[in-house]
């Protein structure tokens, strides 16, 4: 049975490394933002607990009480949220970055709760990554390529 403290710290973990995901995402003034994130991946860390608890504490009885189906509803359910903070708007969809950083952050959520630190510590840096250094990157990108396009339709 996992520890009283192992709860605390795999939800105390949760709230951390959701906290810099939506950090970024309420600076960017996304709709779904720090809050949203923490409550997202803190949510999933306690499903996940609660499924490893009820396995443990089921188990003897032949129960048949399945971890993993517990997580994939998790994954179903936050499509559902993420669809939520998609938009079109005239030529364009918006909030696809956010729908799926509400994804990742159940699923760093969903490894916190398994107790699984590394790769919820490594998917968290790599979402920062994309979420920080890419967008700047793409907009360098785009913004290069509007100028290419400025300067062909000038000629």
């Amino acid at each position: 049975m996992i520890s009283d403290f192992e709860v605390v710290t795999r939800l105390f973990a949760a709230l951390v490394l959701s906290g810099l995901v939506g950090l970024e995402r309420e600076v960017s003034g996304r709709a779904a933002g720090f809050r949203t994130h923490i409550l997202v991946c803190v949510g999933s860390t306690l499903i996940m607990l609660t499924s490893i608890y009820l396995f443990e504490a089921y188990r003897s009885t032949g129960a048949g009480i399945d971890p993993g189906r517990v997580a994939a509803q998790v994954v179903s359910g936050i499509g559902f949220l993420g669809a939520g903070t998609i938009i079109q708007v005239r030529d364009a969809i918006r909030g696809l970055t956010t729908a799926a950083s509400l994804w990742v952050a159940a699923g760093i959520g969903l490894a916190v709760g398994t107790g699984f630190y590394v790769g919820a510590i490594a998917a968290t840096a790599m979402v920062l990554i994309v979420l920080f250094l890419l967008s700047r990157l793409e907009r360098h990108v785009v913004k290069s390529k509007r100028q290419e396009q400025e300067l062909k339709e000038d000629v």
